[in-house]
């Protein structure tokens, strides 16, 4: 989310700097407010946009920060026959309430933008309440006691009663533009950003930018019926009292009046000025290029320095596997196989293993495991609990190979309960499968042992178990930082119904499965 926030922020800084530099001083007034308009709604969009033609042209080197990269297999010991890897359980341990403060903060924001914003109702609601002298379907004017107010709001004008008959006259020409072109709409518009976006300062600068251009607009079109100078006059020498609203057209805005007028004095824009919008075209092409490699541009690692980074990666043990997570995987394993000389290491921190490439003849740090990954390379691990080399299954069993021609990943027919069997692909069954073994886990693991051993945090469980030729789930193992989760592990796992076994060539055959659970327990 906070990078969707930053990437929205950033675009429509980008957009509002093309208005501030090139359109602001055009008088394209019509083209311009739809560009205001357009413009945040596109940056909203544009986060969300992904194309991988574009990704292509930035060249994928290594992940990081988020990301999650599947290593090939590691085998300790003979490799087991038809290991079928599922996605992780997540339990979490019910701890009451807990306060999410970013939550808090967010809604807080949105609350006091929203009574900000009926207090400026309330006080724009104040002057309907004064007397009406002229009304219709298409308009409304409102007479303001002991004012030079001149502001519009929809379809209603507001006008002091201490306005001269010219002034009226003139003043009425520019409202009645605010009305048929419907300029209250915009900065209602502005508004509903305001309280979803109140932390973001650009929908205030474009709110500010629309209700200049909407005057703009008015005054263009009130001296087409009326001199210049006698505009001029009018603007410089009218008092004003007009209510801070935002989302009303005011006529008298002292901060404005210098800006018409010098607007009013320009000459109409040459129509080869309009070429300048096709500058947005290359803008938005870098802002969906930028997008569509920020995923990888965000994980890269190299440096011209050091080529070898290009080829680290960073593995969040809760993360899942995507398709352009594969893919650079894939160069990975490619590089360390054709390069006898490159072995990896593997570096653990909490929920995290870095994997970098490095030359053999580089002296492998103390407390480092070599670890034998099929037949392809060798990687050196660092465990924890000082190194133990009986904890390196917790890492290694939750590899899933995805190369070619892999035995243990190819099966005709894969095991599954009695509720899938009206499913008939193998995708179909093994999703049908990891869905009830979730909800089966969820519903039956004590989460009680959280309160009971004083867990915190994230405690994570890899268990193994076999589903035999009869069905059956045999042979369960699990590895855990506390033996009363291995144990509770293994009970649960142990407890799963019969099943359909899995079948390849038409026999019924043993299949091996690796199940992380992943133990949530609040602070």
């Amino acid at each position: 989310m906070l990078q969707y926030i930053l990437q929205v922020v950033l675009f429509q800084l980008g957009f509002l700097l093309m208005y501030e530099l090139l359109l602001k001083k055009e008088t394209f007034f019509t083209t311009n407010r739809w560009y205001l308009l357009i413009t945040p709604v596109v940056a909203l969009l544009l986060p969300l946009l992904k194309f991988e033609s574009l990704s292509a042209l930035v060249p994928a080197t290594s992940l990081s920060g988020l990301s999650q990269v599947w290593l090939p297999e590691v085998y300790l010991g003979s490799q087991p026959e038809n290991i079928q890897q599922l996605p992780a359980v997540n339990i979490a341990q019910d701890q009451g309430l807990q306060i999410n403060w970013y939550l808090v903060s967010y809604i807080s924001g949105v609350i006091l933008s929203l009574i900000l914003l009926l207090k400026k109702y309330q006080n724009l609601k104040n002057l309907f309440h004064f007397r009406t002298i002229e009304e219709d379907k298409q308009l409304r004017i409102i007479e303001v006691p002991n004012s030079h107010i001149a502001c519009t709001f929809f379809k209603t004008i507001f006008l002091g009663d201490r306005l001269s008959k010219a002034e009226r006259q003139q003043i009425l020409s520019h409202e009645l533009v605010h009305v048929k072109q419907k300029h209250s709409l915009d900065l209602i518009f502005f508004e509903v950003l305001k309280i979803i976006f109140w932390f973001n300062p650009l929908v205030y600068i474009y709110q500010s930018r629309i209700a200049t251009l909407h005057e703009f607009i008015a005054d263009a079109n009130v001296v087409r019926t009326t001199t210049k100078r006698s505009y001029y006059e009018q603007l410089l020498n009218s008092a004003f009292n007009t209510k801070n609203i935002s989302f009303i057209n005011q006529f008298f805005n002292h901060s404005l009046i210098k800006k018409r007028i010098i607007m009013l004095q320009k000459s109409r824009s040459k129509t080869i000025a309009k070429f300048k919008y096709l500058f947005v075209l290359p803008l938005l092409f870098m802002m969906l290029t930028y997008v569509s490699c920020s995923y990888e541009n965000s994980s890269i690692n190299a440096t011209k320095d050091d080529p070898l980074s290009q080829y680290s990666y960073t593995l969040n043990l809760e993360e899942g596997m995507t398709e352009d997570k594969k893919k650079i995987h894939r160069k990975y394993e490619e590089f360390l196989s054709n390069n006898p000389g490159y072995v990896s290491w593997a570096t653990i921190s909490g929920n995290t293993i870095n994997y970098a490439v490095h030359s053999v003849a580089e002296e492998v740090p103390e407390g480092y495991i070599k670890l034998h990954v099929s037949d392809k390379y060798d990687m050196y691990i660092n465990l924890p609990n000082g190194g133990k080399e009986k904890d390196a299954d917790i890492y290694a069993e939750e590899i899933e190979y995805d190369g070619d021609g892999v035995p243990f990943a190819v099966i005709e027919e894969v095991p599954f309960f009695k509720e899938c069997q009206g499913l008939t692909s193998n995708e179909q069954r093994k999703n049908c499968m990891s869905s009830k073994i979730t909800e089966f886990v969820n519903r039956n693991f004590n989460t009680g042992l959280g309160k009971e051993l004083n867990l915190k945090g994230t405690n994570r469980v890899i268990t193994q178990f076999r589903i035999d030729e009869t069905g059956n789930v045999v042979d369960v193992k699990a590895r855990a930082p506390h033996p009363k989760l291995e144990a509770e592990a293994i009970r649960v796992i142990s407890e799963l119904p019969k099943m359909q076994p899995g079948k390849q060539e038409g026999k019924a055959v043993s299949v091996m499965y690796s199940l992380p659970i992943i133990f949530q327990v609040g602070e």
